[in-house]
């Protein structure tokens, strides 16, 4: 009953009754990537997509499938023998908004105390 109800109701979880519906439909599933997320393309079509695994968090899509998401490519990572290049980095969470966010030094909201004023600095006023 919770399941149908996040599908209902949010779009941030996985997937919506439309698009479960849509993929029923007009979906042909392409492959799953490590993270657990789905891809699909329409049959006949050009139209791609992603039902994720948990959460809608685009920055989870490795690099070879945000090739073929975005058709800069139009092999799929699992219709080829893809391997990451090594230039190319793992996934790590985006931690914006969350209290592991990066705060840096000066920051009012980091830890350690702001740097003194030195008052060498003179702000301009209208009329100078």
């Amino acid at each position: 009953m919770k399941q149908l109800l996040l599908e209902l109701f949010t779009w941030w979880n996985g997937q919506t009754m439309g698009t479960r519906f849509f993929t029923w439909r007009k979906g042909e599933f392409v492959g799953e990537d490590e993270f657990g997320n789905k891809y699909y393309r329409e049959r006949g079509g050009k139209k791609r997509w992603v039902i994720y695994n948990g959460l809608a968090e685009a920055s989870t899509i490795p690099p070879g499938w945000h090739g073929w998401m975005h058709h800069r490519v139009d092999v799929a990572p699992t219709e080829e023998n893809y391997h990451a290049k090594s230039w190319q980095k793992p996934h790590h969470a985006n931690l914006t908004g969350t209290p592991a966010a990066y705060r840096p030094k000066g920051s009012i909201l980091a830890d350690n105390q702001r740097p003194e004023v030195t008052g060498d600095y003179q702000p301009w006023t209208p009329g100078q």
